[in-house]
């Protein structure tokens, strides 16, 4: 389940968001920072590396695992995905980079799917295994979108608290 947070200030709690509509939205958001960064070339451009999740889904593994599993490597990827786009707040950019660069630093901290259980970011490498490095901003966006397509989608159509009440 994807959650959204409430503006600052309230002291409500995460909520869940199984409107699948919402997903789409932050995907478009994904899609167009994406596209933004093709057209930039050389002004977006920044040398650097980027750790990023694998995107790619083994339906017969997702399939077997229960969803607390499902959460957890959700929310690592979330985190690693954060980590990699929020690092890219303290280059240089032009404004249409920073203007992207803080909408998708808003997506990935918005899907946070702590109502299944609390994300702690591993204190070991054991994770590396579901990594992969990129070396384009461009391709981290689309790592970025495919993510949000993919395992944040499986996880909430699958969520059970986003099925309560539908008969």
């Amino acid at each position: 389940m994807v959650l959204e947070w409430t503006r600052p200030g309230l002291s409500s709690p995460l909520r869940p968001i199984c409107d699948l509509r919402v997903l789409d939205h932050f995907i478009k958001e994904a899609w167009d920072a994406e596209a933004a960064m093709r057209a930039c070339k050389d002004a977006c451009s920044i040398a650097t590396n980027f750790t990023v999740p694998l995107t790619r889904v083994d339906f017969d593994v997702w399939e077997a695992m229960n969803i607390e599993e499902r959460a957890q490597e959700v929310q690592s990827g979330l985190h690693v995905l954060n980590e990699a786009i929020s690092s890219l707040q303290a280059s240089n950019q032009t404004d249409v980079l920073q203007s992207h660069v803080d909408a998708s630093i808003y997506i990935t901290a918005s899907d946070k799917c702590c109502e299944v259980s609390e994300y702690v970011p591993p204190t070991s490498g054991g994770e590396d295994k579901e990594m992969q490095i990129v070396s384009s901003i461009s391709e981290l966006f689309q790592v970025h979108i495919n993510f949000l397509r993919g395992k944040v989608r499986l996880l909430t159509r699958s969520a059970p608290i986003c099925h309560q009440g539908v008969s």
